[in-house]
This record gives structure tokens, C-alpha cells and sequence, in this order.
């Protein structure tokens, strides 16, 4: 298994919600999202009007990732250009440390520059030092700390921005291929 070279990404549709419950509920089983979360989101990925990015990674027929990202009209001081929130990103256990996390973040920075966003902004948990450590090598800044904010564990979550996501690049998983690397529609049709 090689997880970072042989998984597809491709565009999260309605027919992917089941498997991505079943690995969300697996990954985060004090807080994981609900069927009608997902829907929701897939619900504003598509279309001209579209504001949200998701797409799951594929390994034969077993979604082994997915990650989501939404945009917002507004700057988070005030300002005019749009905004980013990656919503999720989750690797199945097996492919912890294939870079598959890193292409999937890779996926939704692509996305926030296509949405024209001029910052990305997350909520990480204070004891998931993988996914910091991940968006550390991105060029996130933790600048809060929302208290008990994953619930029912109460656990708090880190506040982090990447400023400029159109010229962030992973220099240790570089994406090739055939250049966007994702299978699917466009972000706004």
C-alpha cells in the first residue's frame, strides 16, 4: 500500500456519504458530523453559485480520505475578498503517514485560490498533534484557541490561518500529474 500514490481524487457526491460516515464515525466518534451535515455541504459544491469544495480519496472501491472546504464573501477583519474554512480532512487510519492528508490539503488550497480567497482559516484539536504538524508545514499560524469547542469531550481547538493560499506549496509531496489531480467537476459548474 502506498496510499499517496495509488488513491484517486475525485469530487464527493451524495452516493459517498454512506462510506464517509462510516469512516467519520470510526475517526471522530465523540463528534463526528451527521448525514444531514454532509448533504448540507454536497448541497453547495456544485453549480455556478457554488461555495464549498469536497472530494474524497479512492483506493479501488474504499474511500480511504475526504476533506471539505467552504467559502465566505467576506475577510475575516473586514475586508472584501472571500474567505476559506477547511470544514474537514480525514485519512483512514492505514493511511496515516502516506501523504495522503497533505494531497488532500493540497485539493482545498486549490480550491480557496480558484474561490479567489485571499486567507484560509481551521479548527484543529489541541491533541491532534498530527494535523498541526501537518498544517504547520503549510504555513498555518494558530491565532486563537475556542474553548470546549469540539463537544460532548470539550476539548478545545486551535484557530488557524494560512494568509495567501495561492502561493503555499508542500516542498516535501509536491503534486504531479495531470495537474490538478482530481477527477470530477469543476469548482463552480
Amino acid at each position: 500500500m502506498t496510499g499517496t500514490d495509488t488513491a484517486v481524487l475525485r469530487e464527493m457526491r451524495w452516493w459517498d456519504i454512506d462510506s464517509v460516515l462510516e469512516l467519520e464515525r470510526d475517526l471522530f466518534p465523540e463528534d463526528a458530523w451527521s448525514r444531514g451535515m454532509f448533504w448540507s455541504e454536497l448541497a453547495h459544491s456544485r453549480g455556478p453559485g457554488a461555495t464549498r469544495r469536497y472530494v474524497v480519496a479512492e483506493e479501488g472501491d474504499r474511500i480511504v480520505g475526504y476533506a471539505g472546504l467552504s467559502a465566505t464573501g467576506a475577510e475575516a477583519d473586514g475586508g472584501s475578498a472571500p474567505v476559506a474554512d477547511v470544514q474537514t480532512i480525514a485519512v483512514t487510519r492505514d493511511y496515516w503517514g502516506t501523504g495522503l492528508g497533505s494531497r488532500l490539503l493540497t485539493e482545498l488550497l486549490r480550491a480557496a485560490t480558484a474561490f479567489e480567497c485571499a486567507e484560509v482559516l481551521l479548527e484543529c484539536r489541541v491533541d491532534n498533534v498530527r494535523a498541526q504538524k501537518l498544517y504547520e508545514r503549510y504555513g498555518f499560524e494558530t491565532i486563537g484557541v475556542r474553548r470546549g469547542y469540539y463537544q460532548p469531550g470539550n476539548v478545545d481547538a486551535l484557530v488557524m490561518r494560512l494568509t495567501d493560499p495561492s502561493t503555499t506549496v508542500n516542498p516535501a509531496n509536491p503534486v504531479t500529474g495531470n495537474g490538478n489531480g482530481v477527477q470530477g467537476t469543476e469548482i463552480h459548474g
